[in-house]
């Protein structure tokens, strides 16, 4: 497969917006190196013994984007951190069905060691993170998408500033306040 420069995504991107269906299947082949990157990235978070591999959640998001009206894409960037966002929904209705299937005995740990603050690696439950990301979305929208792109989508500060618009500084700030809040947050369920 040849590589297409990140422009020709940009154009698949527009073209899929404005209607074309064809635009997603060429799309797709495009960027699947990315896709597949994204989801071995989130299932590295995962219980070794996930039932997911990177090819299904890949699968499972492309039926997923399929479905969608797509909104108007901006960039690659964009729409990586929207497949990601995706890919984390798969993954947390995934471990919401096991869950009610075991009926509560599973629990299914996803590291965030990059969003505790501390240098040891911690332990959440992939319901608890969900939950607290939605809750800051709540409070700060901006620093959950920030999140979303960091850790889901695995996009550098200086891809996120693109990717929202908005100065690396701010990016930076809104990952560190982020973190705190979501450390807090998921140590004080924790202790409830």
């Amino acid at each position: 497969m040849v590589e297409q420069p990140p422009g020709d995504v940009t154009v698949l991107l527009k073209d899929w917006y404005r209607g074309n269906p064809k635009a997603l299947d060429s799309l797709v082949p495009v960027v699947y190196k990315e896709l597949r990157r994204l989801a071995r990235a989130q299932l590295r978070h995962e219980r070794i013994d996930h039932t997911l591999h990177s090819a299904a959640l890949v699968n499972e998001a492309y039926l997923r984007l399929v479905g969608l009206h797509p909104p108007e894409w901006e960039t690659r960037s964009h729409f990586l951190a929207i497949a990601a966002n995706l890919m984390r929904q798969i993954l947390v209705d995934h471990a919401r069905r096991h869950r009610a299937a075991k009926r509560g005995d599973g629990q299914f740990k996803v590291s965030i060691s990059e969003v505790s603050i501390q240098a040891r690696k911690t332990d959440v439950d992939v319901l608890a993170l969900n939950d607290a990301l939605e809750s800051l979305a709540k409070i700060d929208p901006r620093q959950s998408q920030v999140v979303e792109l960091r850790f889901f989508a695995g996009l550098s500060l200086v891809e996120i500033s693109e990717a929202l618009q908005i100065a690396p500084a701010t990016v930076q700030r809104d990952w560190t306040a982020a973190r705190a809040w979501l450390h807090r947050e998921i140590s004080r369920k924790d202790r409830e």
